[in-house]
């Protein structure tokens, strides 16, 4: 028969980032606990809330299953001495295994006896096994952690209740001196502390004391009730995913209602009505029909719908005193000239380390011209780019940035435009920004996007030139983030762009405030940011050939794994990729400086394959190079049964190590097809 447990953990408020992954990982470890524990089950449900973790485990089975194991010891001259009596070894070897001398027998492999034991254990009860669980429950981690009381165990958040339900069966332990049993607690206004009956009613339970321990349920009333309000209204309410995930996690019974403020803060820029609504009071953003913002906003109460007037005008003042700072911040900014914050940018620090941002903005500066022209800038291009260089930074000084930092280079663009600077200049201050996030928007514009690259590459070189390298999953400047930023944009503009050249021209630069250091530990990491954008699919050792090869553009590396990763789907693949990897190898004992002659060649393979070799050519298409590389296979594969490279007449072996460098060097192009794997 098969059993049903609940097992919840009750805490003081959790913070709201950090609710679902931890019910994540409570659900992940408890699978694996019972898993490792031979304690065959059929579900697992996950429930959170801001106060509470719980698993509920369906189709437990009753016991373990018995576990029969064959252990193999030492040999059978080492067991036993000279008498026949076993020896301290064979002792040990069974007393390690819970067993006697009594259960060896000897079994024979490869013509030598050795000892063998089987050990049969009896399957535990589900009870006895589950005892184990204030270990899962210990096993979590968290991105922070706190002590509390007398413990020294550092844990999310202070623990107040455990509840460990077998059925209708609640199991004594205890978690942190929290001893375990059936109470949970109801809302904290609302509700109050309750028995759970049994495992099966713990959501018909809470919900009683006014919790929705289901994320789901929770998550469907939240987006219901919204609807609502919409249809009511003749609204559009903006649903954003991320805030949802949140607010869902900062209540136990939600309830949403519709606020409003004064209509005069629409003359504000959108933008900081939004941020002051979404991102500082967790409201979500009302518009009409045609998308144009109202002056309205949802918010969800934890709670329910008593007393909803209060709630409203309460949280109606809240949002008033930020929009209030944003006025005044976007009055008082107009009166500023970009001039005068742009000068004062030298007293900024960019990193005491490093030096000022207008130390910073010189050094991006000259990054950027050097990209304009492998970029391919026009003229109007390249005044909008020096100009925008200039000054990218300013908006830092002002006001509403000073209050609202999610808003840096956003402001500077609106208020670029409101000084008279060219669209083109307003669009790279904003975009030079982006991408903020992993998956983040990148720019649109080509000045933009060299902007970006510019500055990117700069705090890339200065942070890692002044040892500030990131170790492990330490990254506290951000610069995995910047580095897959420059992969990402090269990559949507498809920039013919050699990234190993480039920060090489790069490192070349004489800066008054700062020297260039750690170039190799620079493009290793770049290269690691490479290999991540490549698909998670492609196996290492496609990755590694492609990124050994001579090519160091984004657009072409990326399309070259893919490439590889195709082909080697195909019957032709094996062949095709040793007749290029005994190439390889061979070519690796080349002479430098050794010219080929045809007036060495001494068959007619070694001049077909001469030939194929000087027609070979290679373009941006790596699919294509990969056909024409692959298509010299026969060729190939004459050369080496026609032969003999390493010929005792040096001339001869080093003109045909010379052909064989010359292919390896065009190939070498797409990949280095010796750390490819055919096994």
């Amino acid at each position: 028969m098969t059993k049903t447990v609940l097992i919840e953990l009750g805490l003081e408020e959790i913070p709201a980032y950090i609710v679902t992954p931890a019910m994540n990982q409570l659900r992940d470890k408890v699978a694996h606990f019972l898993t490792e524990n031979r304690l065959a089950f059929e579900t697992i449900e996950a429930f959170s809330t801001p106060r509470r973790l719980a698993v509920r485990i369906r189709g437990l089975a009753d016991q373990q299953t018995d576990l029969t194991e064959d252990f193999k010891g030492p040999a059978k001259k080492i067991a036993l001495d000279a008498d026949g009596n076993f020896t301290k070894a064979a002792e040990g070897f069974v007393r390690g295994k819970g067993l006697t001398t009594a259960d060896i027998r000897f079994e024979e492999m490869k013509g030598e006896e050795y000892v063998y034991v089987t050990k049969n254990e009896a399957g535990q009860p589900a009870e006895t096994v589950l005892a184990g669980i204030p270990e899962v429950l210990k096993s979590l981690t968290f991105p922070v952690s706190m002590a509390w009381g007398s413990n020294t165990f550092k844990y999310i958040r202070p623990v107040h209740t455990l509840t460990v339900l077998v059925d209708d069966v609640a199991l004594d332990m205890d978690f942190l001196d929290i001893p375990s049993g059936r109470i949970s607690r109801g809302h904290r206004f609302l509700g109050k502390e309750t028995e759970i009956a049994t495992a099966d009613s713990y959501e018909a339970d809470l919900r009683e004391q006014c919790v929705i321990a289901d994320p789901a349920e929770r998550q469907d009333m939240i987006v219901s009730q919204i609807k609502a309000i919409e249809a009511a209204q003749g609204v559009v309410v903006d649903i954003d995913e991320e805030l949802l995930s949140e607010v869902l996690n900062l209540v136990e019974y939600p309830t949403a209602f519709m606020g409003s403020f004064d209509a005069k803060y629409l003359d504000v820029p959108e933008e900081v009505l939004v941020t002051s609504m979404k991102n500082h009071q967790r409201y979500f953003v009302v518009r009409d029909k045609s998308g144009k913002l109202l002056p309205n906003f949802i918010s969800v109460r934890n709670g329910n719908d008593q007393h909803l007037e209060n709630v409203i005008k309460g949280n109606e003042k809240v949002l008033v005193a930020r929009l209030e700072d944003g006025e005044f911040f976007w009055k008082e900014d107009q009166k500023l000239a970009i001039a005068d914050l742009v000068a004062k940018l030298a007293n900024v620090t960019f990193h005491e380390k490093i030096g000022s941002l207008s130390e910073h903005m010189a050094r991006t500066k000259t990054i950027a011209h050097y990209l304009a022209a492998m970029a391919e800038l026009s003229d109007e291009e390249r005044s909008d780019l020096d100009r925008a260089a200039s000054i990218y930074k300013f908006d830092l000084l002002t006001g509403m940035v000073g209050e609202f930092d999610e808003l840096q280079g956003i402001m500077g663009e609106k208020y670029a435009l409101l000084a008279g600077e060219t669209a083109g200049v307003a669009a790279a201050i904003r975009e030079h920004y982006l991408p903020n996030s992993a998956e983040g928007e990148l720019p649109e514009t080509k000045v933009g996007a060299v902007l970006a690259l510019s500055d990117k590459l700069d705090t890339l070189l200065s942070f890692f030139s002044v040892g500030l390298i990131p170790s492990g999953s330490n990254d506290p400047y951000a610069l995995r983030r910047a580095t897959a930023g420059i992969v990402r944009i090269l990559d949507k503009f498809g920039w013919n762009i050699p990234l190993d050249k480039l920060v090489a021209e790069l490192y070349a630069l004489n800066f008054d405030s700062l020297t260039y250091a750690n170039q190799a530990d620079v493009m290793s990491f770049i290269a690691a940011r490479i290999e991540k954008m490549m698909d998670s699919s492609i196996p290492k050792d496609i990755r590694e050939a492609v990124l050994s090869s001579s090519t160091f553009v984004v657009k072409d590396l990326l399309a070259a794994s893919s490439a590889i990763f195709q082909a080697a789907k195909t019957d032709g693949y094996k062949s095709a990729v040793e007749s290029l990897a005994r190439v390889f190898n061979l070519a690796e004992k080349a002479e430098a400086g050794v010219t080929l002659s045809a007036d060495l060649f001494e068959n007619e393979a070694e001049k077909a394959l001469a030939a194929a070799v000087e027609d070979l050519s290679l373009s941006e298409d790596m699919a294509a190079n990969l056909a024409k590389l692959f298509a010299l296979s026969p060729v190939i594969n004459a050369f080496f049964d026609n032969t003999m490279v390493m010929a005792d007449d040096m001339a001869v072996r080093n003109n045909r190590l010379a052909l064989l460098k010359t292919l390896a060097d065009k190939a070498g192009q797409v990949a280095v097809f010796n750390k490819l794997n055919t096994k």
